[in-house]
């Protein structure tokens, strides 16, 4: 399902993304359309714009995530920069997708998110490590917790920011994908965070803190990622 205030750009998104034969545009709609257009076409996959003149990106994103079988949700972007996306990111999107690179990332973007993994374009993830403090406390906070993931937790951690989907880190390492479901799910109970996307964040603020050698181990803990909370 697409949700755009715009209907031209609704129209170019859907035959983009139905030049892909497994793909089917179930519904487009405004933000104002989305529940209705959710509960009457059941998407496994919603798109929707984060900027919206009516109707509040996040706030759809909220609405879709409370119904009892939910999309996933990704949020399409123009602005790299715009303070929403951390919103959304607090609020649980899987996935954030620039508008003006859907030719390169619509398509392989929906495939991560309907096979279980997360969509995350570079420019995006700038913006959330470019945020101000408080709005980076859902991501930046979780970092002590990473001390307490175990070896196979760390490996599966640090696969998260390639959107990688359970099946896909399982063939990486050598795990069944429940097993990999486990994992994913004990870390983010261990590192407090909502979903799959905010840990995949947390990887890359960690990233240059952590060393290569340390990251199939548990027991080396790094230093807070920029923008923690000191207290």
């Amino acid at each position: 399902m697409v949700v755009d205030d715009e209907p031209l750009m609704r129209g170019g998104l859907q035959r983009i993304l139905e030049t892909d034969e497994n793909i089917r545009v179930c519904a487009t709609c405004d933000g104002g359309e989305a529940m209705a257009a959710a509960l009457r076409h059941r998407p496994d996959v919603a798109l929707v714009d984060i900027h919206m003149p009516d109707v509040d990106g996040v706030a759809v994103l909220e609405g879709l995530r409370a119904l009892a079988e939910p999309p996933v949700v990704a949020m399409l972007t123009g602005f790299g920069s715009d303070a929403n996306v951390v919103r959304a990111l607090a609020a649980g999107a899987s996935g954030f997708l620039l508008k003006d690179r859907a030719l390169d990332e619509l398509i392989p973007g929906v495939h991560l998110l309907a096979a279980g993994g997360s969509a995350l374009s570079a420019r995006v993830t700038r913006a959330i490590h470019a945020a101000p403090r408080p709005a980076q406390a859902a991501v930046s906070a979780a970092g002590p917790g990473y001390a307490a993931l175990t070896g196979r937790e760390r490996e599966v951690f640090w696969l998260l920011p390639t959107g990688a989907s359970n099946e896909e880190i399982g063939r990486r390492l050598f795990l069944s994908k429940t097993t990999v479901r486990d994992h994913v799910s004990a870390i983010l109970a261990k590192l407090g965070v909502a979903n799959r996307i905010q840990a995949a964040v947390l990887a890359q603020s960690l990233d240059a803190r952590v060393p290569e050698q340390s990251r199939g181990q548990a027991g080396a803990t790094p230093s807070a990622p920029a923008g923690a909370s000191q207290g």
